[in-house]
Parts: C-alpha cells; structure tokens; sequence
C-alpha cells in the first residue's frame, strides 16, 4: 500500500531526476522555477541545435518578467541544456561523459562519436620547483616539461589540461609530438613507457579569467577539476596532470565493484 503522502510514480519517471521535480515539500514553487520546467519541456521538444524563442517572447508566452525568464535561462544555460549563440540560446546536445579510468581524453570522446582535438597553449621546460619535484619524480631542479592545451570536441571548447612531465621520460617532446594527439599514446607507442595506476581527486571550481577566456566561457560558469597524479608500470612517479572540465558539458562516470578482504570468500 502506498503512503498517503507517497506521490504516484509517473508513466515518464526519470531516476536520475530530482525528487518530485525539485518542488519543495511546502508547495512554493518559485516563479522563475515553474518557468524553467515549462521552458525545459520545450527544450525536449527541439532538436539539438534549434533555436529558442527570445527572452521577450518566452515572457510574453509565459506571463512573466523578461527577468524571470532570464533567471531561469541562466539555470539551463549552468546545466548544459542550452548554449549560447549570438545573442540567443540554442539547444544543447547531451553532455559527454568521461570515464574515471587510465583512458586518455581521447578514447573516452571518441566512445561517444564525437571527434576530440587539442590545440595547444604553450609547452615549456623549466627547473623542476620542490613542490612538483616528488610528482614527477625528478630532484628539485632539474629540467620538466609543462604542457598545456584546450580540450575540444568537435571543434567546441570544452576544458583545458595541464601536464608535468620530467624531460629525462620524454626528452624528445618538443620535436616528436604532436600536440593535438594523444600524450598517452605517445608515452606507450612511442616512448614505451606504459601506464600503471593513478590518483585521482575531483572538485568543483570557477575559472580564472585566464583560463575563462582560454576556453570561451563565463568565468560564473562552475568547472570540474581533476587532478591526477599517474605512476609507470613499475610504479614510479610519472606525470602530474591538472584539467578543467566545462562542468556544462561533461559528466563523470565509474564503474564500481565489491572489493574483497584478504581472508574473506
């Protein structure tokens, strides 16, 4: 039997959705919200890439402020269901999502069709400082590489990624990569230093302006942070790595099993 204060579960129930559609337990639901649902539901019935009404339209439709609607655009446009474009909104396709793994930037885009590339900011070599010494596995000054590069998806902008590496590893960098490849693959397939773990730490930042105008966003616009420091197949230090992710447009998934205690069936 159902609680009396149950709700009914919908023909269209989405788990991943908030509970109740996100409508406090008192009932108050605030303006701008009821707006953002109704604007959401016309969100679904476009395509990704069509155009929405204008700011004046949507109020003129929806009986409310061209603030309201603005408030409830900005919380669309910060979920990554729409995108700028011009002066307007547009819809936006789904948010593409990362593995937590030892796979590259690469192969975790192209699992979803999408076609990755990396233009490259800068690659620079200077003596290793004490704070990065023990990451990269090197004594404090000796010579590492700094690399850094916007992540793209189909020619959109969609993080940028800092590596250090010691140059002693990857000496040849500046001559034989290419910087819009695979920096994973160039360590395996033409280095021949294979991967063996990582540690990895997320958390939710805002960009600098540096790094808002890097990647052609609002620096309002919350960004998902990775750092990762990788270890070789023997288990020395190889390479730290700091990434930020449009948090707009990307999601993270894990695949997560039971572990087993040593002594335990």
């Amino acid at each position: 039997m159902d609680h009396p204060n149950s709700d009914p579960t919908p023909p269209d129930f989405d788990p991943g959705a908030p509970v109740r559609s996100g409508i406090p337990e008192h009932g108050r639901v605030p303006k701008y919200y009821a707006v953002k649902a109704r604007i959401g539901a016309l969100i679904g019935a476009l395509g990704e890439g069509e155009s929405l009404p204008t700011e004046r339209d949507l109020a003129l439709r929806y009986e409310v402020s061209r603030e309201t609607v603005r408030q409830a655009l900005r919380e669309l446009l910060l979920e990554g269901r729409l995108r700028r474009q011009g002066r307007g909104s547009v819809v936006a396709g789904p948010k593409l999502e990362q593995p937590l793994s030892l796979a590259s930037y690469t192969e975790g885009v192209r699992r979803q069709n999408r076609r990755p590339g990396r233009n490259l900011i800068g690659l620079d070599r200077f003596p290793c400082p004490a704070a990065l010494a023990a990451d990269v596995g090197v004594r404090t000054g000796e010579p590492v590489w700094h690399l850094e590069r916007v992540l793209l998806a189909d020619d959109e902008r969609v993080g940028l990624e800092s590596t250090y590496v010691a140059v002693s590893r990857v000496p040849r960098l500046d001559v034989d990569f290419e910087p819009d490849s695979s920096f994973y693959s160039y360590l395996r397939d033409v280095v021949g230093v294979p991967f063996g773990d990582a540690d990895e730490r997320i958390e939710t930042v805002l960009a600098t302006p540096r790094e808002a105008l890097l990647i052609g966003t609002s620096p309002a616009l919350p960004m998902l942070l990775l750092h990762r420091l990788s270890r070789d197949g023997s288990g020395q230090p190889l390479e730290r790595v700091r990434t930020l992710f449009r948090g707009d447009r990307f999601s993270f998934t894990a695949h997560l099993g039971q572990r087993t205690e040593p002594g335990r069936a």
